[in-house]
């Protein structure tokens, strides 16, 4: 994750087999990044289909690759308690600390570092990409543009899902 790469997709799968299978995701389960690949997309579509399952939906949250890195760029957290901030969107009171630990200076994530983010932009370019047109042509993609205020985008969402 560092190094701006994903996690090995067997990995991921049988997270993601395992955690949609306990009981509290009988009702119905959302995910959020995943599948990041067409093979993790194949194997959801498996799993779901031997459970009886459909995905309802896939929803891509779409912006700008350079607004994508500025947010990045802008997060930090709390190396003590992994309270995340982002300075520019969700900052802490003073800035630089963290609310909870009014001490403890506030660190960039390895994965948000300039270069790893570049790297990230890349791999997802690269890899996940693909899965717009694997949705799309499945009739279940939905993209709802992602810039504008957190309601604007929420809204949205809302009206992409029917919901």
């Amino acid at each position: 994750m560092e190094a701006g790469q994903l996690v090995d997709d067997d990995v991921m799968i049988g997270l993601v087999t395992e955690r949609s299978g306990q009981s509290k995701a009988g009702e119905g389960f959302v995910l959020d990044g995943f599948p990041r690949t067409v093979p993790q997309a194949d194997a959801l579509d498996s799993m779901l289909v031997g459970r009886g399952q459909t995905l309802d939906a896939a929803v891509c949250l779409t912006a700008p690759n350079g607004e994508l890195a500025r947010r990045m760029g802008a997060r930090r957290e709390c190396p003590i308690c992994k309270r995340a901030y982002n300075l520019v969107t969700a900052p802490p009171r003073d800035g630089r600390h963290c609310d909870d630990h009014p001490d403890v200076e506030l660190r960039r994530r390895a994965d948000d570092a300039p270069e790893t983010v570049e790297r990230r932009l890349e791999v997802y370019a690269r890899e996940t990409a693909p899965l717009l047109d694997y949705y799309r042509l499945r009739g279940r993609l939905r993209e709802v543009p992602g810039t504008g205020s957190m309601d604007a985008v929420y809204a949205s969402l809302v009206k992409a899902l029917g919901i």
